[in-house]
């Protein structure tokens, strides 16, 4: 067989409903030993189990408004905090962050600062203010 390029293999898998080189690769060989068999026709549900986590908070203020300071804030931060958020309705937490004009992804649109109040999370930039230990 000749050299082929990795994006051609791949290419020309697609093109017979593969997902990868290989996929196909596999299949040619149940094909060529008379093999019957089904692709993708199999689905399996399954739970990940929950796994238990701890957050530990920045800084609590006297009135129990708990902040966190945030200089990058990553796709990981963000759904913990979401995660936090929905299963502790009870809890003030407000984020500080070093620049909320920075992006939440290299290409997005999408500043730290909009993303908090897409989801209703209180936050300030540079320093808390003091309307949040005077609250």
């Amino acid at each position: 067989m000749a050299w082929r390029s990795k994006s051609k293999v791949r290419r020309n898998a697609l093109k017979k409903g593969y997902r990868s080189g290989f996929e196909l690769k596999v299949a040619d060989n149940l094909t060529e030993n008379l093999v019957e068999f089904g692709y993708e026709d199999t689905v399996i549900p399954y739970i990940k189990p929950a796994t238990h986590h701890k957050y530990t908070v920045d800084f609590r203020l006297p009135n129990g408004i708990l902040v966190e300071a945030k200089g990058r804030w990553t796709l990981e931060d963000r759904k913990k905090h979401l995660l936090v958020k929905e299963q502790h309705p009870e809890l003030d937490i407000r984020i500080v962050f070093q620049s909320s004009k920075t992006k939440i992804r290299k290409g997005s649109k999408t500043t730290y600062a909009d993303f908090c109040d897409k989801n209703n999370i209180k936050w300030a930039e540079k320093n808390i203010p003091e309307s949040w230990y005077k609250a």
